[in-house]
């Protein structure tokens, strides 16, 4: 199982940015791909999911109507596209493989999530 992050990087607050997650290595038909962040000093946190089976998606309150998450499944890619940033979202960006997709706030669980990526940094000044 791998899992690539692409895109981060420094943008201005207010700004946009779009994330992307190459998956292999599995196939995973009832999982998921999360997006995770994780700042200095702080726990990392679950940030949206998307469906393998039928493209659900959740996402935190921290980012719901600012960050989409979608995929396109011909290139096992999985974006997160993140609008009107703020710089309370500087963090390392993670994808994660999940094999099981659950519902509602336990779709964000870490522990639920076995492969991780390396992590993109995507910083946002002010």
């Amino acid at each position: 199982v791998q899992l690539v992050e692409s895109g981060g990087g420094l943008v201005q607050a207010g700004g946009s940015r779009r994330l992307s997650c190459a998956a292999s290595g599995f196939t995973f038909d009832a999982g998921a791909i999360g997006w995770f962040r994780q700042a200095p000093g702080k726990e990392r946190e679950g940030v949206s999911c998307i469906s393998s089976r039928d493209g659900s998606t959740y996402y935190a309150d921290s980012v719901k109507g600012r960050f989409t998450i979608s995929s396109d499944n011909a290139k096992n890619t999985v974006y997160l596209q993140m609008n009107s940033l703020t710089p309370e979202d500087t963090a390392v960006y993670y994808c994660a493989a999940a094999p099981l997709y659950y519902s509602g706030r336990y779709s964000l669980l870490k522990e639920l999530y076995p492969y991780w990526g390396q992590g993109t940094q995507v910083t946002v000044s002010s």
